[in-house]
Order: C-alpha cells, then sequence, then structure tokens
C-alpha cells in the first residue's frame, strides 16, 4: 500500500511545484507588460477637443522651410526611385501627405496605406525652380491646412488640419537620409 501511495503523493508535490513555477513565470510577464493604452484616456467635451485643436494650431512654426531647404529637397526626391519619395508615415489608412517622384516629375499626394492615392495629384512639378519657389515659401503652418492663404494645402476639415502633414522635421530627416 505504501508503495502507490509514496509515489502518488511524490508525482502530486512535483505537479504541484511545477505548476507554482509556470504561474509564477506567467504572473511577471504580465507585470512587465506596459499598461494599454499607455496614455491616459479621457472623456473630453466638444470644446475641450476644440481648444486642443487649436492649442496644436498655436504650436506650429511660421518659419519658411526657405530656398536651401527646398532645393536640397528637390534634388533628393530626385535621387528617389520613380513611385517612391517622402511619405510622411508608412502604415495602414490615412498617411498624411507625401511628395513622389514620378519620372522627371515630383507630385504632392494624398498618402494610403503607405502607398499613393488613387487619382490625380493634388500638384505637380516637372522643374526645380517651379519646386523651390513653391516650398521655399511653406512653413509648418502652412502645409498643415490651416492657412487660408495656401489654397493647396488649406481644408476646413478638422480632421485633416495638422494630421499627418509635412513639417519642417519631416523634410529635413528625409534630406539627411
Amino acid at each position: 500500500m505504501l508503495a502507490i501511495i509514496i509515489p502518488l503523493v511524490c508525482l502530486g508535490l512535483i505537479v504541484w511545484v511545477l505548476g507554482m513555477v509556470l504561474w509564477s513565470m506567467r504572473r511577471g510577464e504580465r507585470q512587465n507588460q506596459p499598461e494599454w493604452p499607455p496614455y491616459p484616456l479621457i472623456d473630453a467635451s466638444e470644446e475641450e477637443m476644440q481648444r486642443r485643436h487649436f492649442e496644436c494650431r498655436h504650436r506650429l512654426s511660421h518659419a519658411t522651410f526657405g530656398t536651401q531647404v527646398a532645393r536640397d529637397l528637390y534634388r533628393k526626391l530626385m535621387t528617389c526611385e520613380p513611385g517612391s519619395g517622402l511619405i510622411y508615415e508608412f502604415h495602414r489608412d490615412y498617411c498624411g501627405h507625401g511628395l513622389i517622384r514620378t519620372g522627371n516629375a515630383i507630385t504632392l499626394r494624398e498618402i494610403y496605406d503607405g502607398g499613393h492615392t488613387v487619382g490625380d495629384p493634388i500638384l505637380s512639378w516637372d522643374n526645380e525652380a517651379d519646386f523651390v519657389a513653391f516650398f521655399a515659401r511653406q512653413s509648418d503652418f502652412t502645409c498643415s491646412g490651416w492657412d487660408p492663404g495656401e489654397p493647396v494645402f488649406f481644408t476646413d476639415d478638422s480632421w485633416a488640419q495638422n494630421n499627418q502633414r509635412l513639417t519642417s522635421d519631416v523634410i529635413r530627416k528625409f534630406i539627411k537620409g
């Protein structure tokens, strides 16, 4: 009788110890994972969302990109393979504005799913002088879509305003490679 009980008790202890080890390892994994979402959720009113939207607008730089940055941008884009260029973000759905080389031209397009849009570009340039003249006068503010004085970028759609638009930082990172 003891020949049966002692192995069963030992087997039970082994299973219990193994279970505790596995449980503690699993518990440790859960404790090391960050909470989701990684930011506090808010239940903001429409007025609060509007206030934050305008706060973001007021932080945008009005400093123009300038001739040198515009020239460097054009030349960098012309080294890209046709069909590629400067895309603000590569992800699903809406990816903002991008500058795409198409043969000997550069097009400004809305980008979806990390690729090009279907349809006509927003604007196109087939020479360096016109491209540089256009982008030298732009700023984070004008490219954001807030400036009614810049009809190429302007929109009164609050979702599209400053939503993954071209910025000085994005352009400078692209130029640097």
